[in-house]
């Protein structure tokens, strides 16, 4: 994800500083880099990310922003917050990629809550183009709206989550959808490749176009609030995972990582898999394009 990170602010024109102790991930940075500028015509900034092995090989008195992508521990993230208070500039914002915990609870104790915001990427992050941009209860607004801006220059699509609830915005959003269907798949209504066929053959088809809101416009919000009174009472509420889904966890079935999940990955159709889903992100980048914001190429 850092790497991914890097490529995003590299394309903006940003100088960029990626720390990773494994010198061979450090090895295979530019190269990757490069090929995700290519396309973009922008492979000459690739010389733009520098990759080193500890924070204290950071030019600190240049950076403007920090953005934290380790695994999600949160008293690793909050040991690393506590050297970044000591280490980077009191003007550098200061921002955790954290998909599940909040950055209240990351920031707890420091005193630079007020430039400390969440700044929530999705995988693969130079392929899409969303990044939330999340205020803690202390976050200076200003802040965050300065970041927004910055990304906007980076080619992303911020939104400004107001506040910081677990989730965010669109994960809540992904959690609410992945509930019911899983839920569909525990009481026999349908399989898991109807119910990935009914997302990206259908209302997910459309959600290129036109977000849950906005389809509503089309479609008529008198329709929708019928049908809303009438399947609200029978969507899943429960508050726990769904059991088809703890099975395969206590199985070992973690999905690529492991080799299966809910479907079967060896090594061959795992690589394919990948090239297909990252071809078909970029077509639908293409898509996308005349409404994303435009890249300065003379930086």
């Amino acid at each position: 994800m850092g790497a991914d990170v890097a490529i995003v602010l590299a394309r903006g024109g940003c100088r960029v500083t990626v720390t990773d102790p494994h010198a061979d991930k450090r090895d295979r940075l530019v190269t990757h880099v490069q090929a995700s500028l290519e396309p973009l015509g922008l492979a000459a900034r690739a010389d733009r990310v520098l990759a080193v092995a500890a924070l204290q090989e950071v030019a600190w008195s240049d950076a403007a922003l920090v953005i934290e992508c380790i695994p999600e521990k949160l008293a690793a993230k909050q040991a690393l917050f506590a050297q970044l208070v000591q280490l980077a500039p009191a003007h550098t914002l200061l921002a955790s990629n954290s998909s599940s915990f909040p950055i209240s609870a990351i920031a707890q104790g420091l005193a630079t809550q007020h430039r400390m915001l969440g700044l929530h990427f999705f995988m693969p992050a130079h392929l899409v183009p969303l990044v939330e941009v999340v205020l803690g209860p202390q976050t200076d607004p200003a802040q965050a709206e300065r970041l927004c801006s910055y990304m906007r220059g980076c080619g992303s699509v911020p939104v400004l989550v107001k506040k910081d609830k677990p989730g965010f915005l669109a994960n809540r959003l992904q959690h609410a959808l992945a509930r019911e269907a899983f839920a569909m798949i525990d009481e026999g209504i349908a399989t898991p490749q109807d119910v990935d066929a009914a997302v990206r053959f259908g209302f997910g088809f459309r959600y290129l176009a036109a977000g849950p809101v906005l389809q509503r416009d089309h479609a008529g919000l008198d329709v929708h609030c019928a049908a809303a009174a009438t399947m609200y009472p029978s969507l899943s509420n429960t508050a726990e995972p769904a059991r088809v889904l703890q099975g395969h966890v206590s199985a070992g079935r973690l999905g690529m990582k492991t080799g299966a999940g809910f479907y079967d990955w060896p090594e061959d159709r795992r690589q394919a898999e990948r090239l297909r889903y990252d071809h078909l992100l970029q077509k639908g980048l293409a898509l996308l394009a005349d409404e994303l914001p435009p890249l300065d190429r003379n930086l």
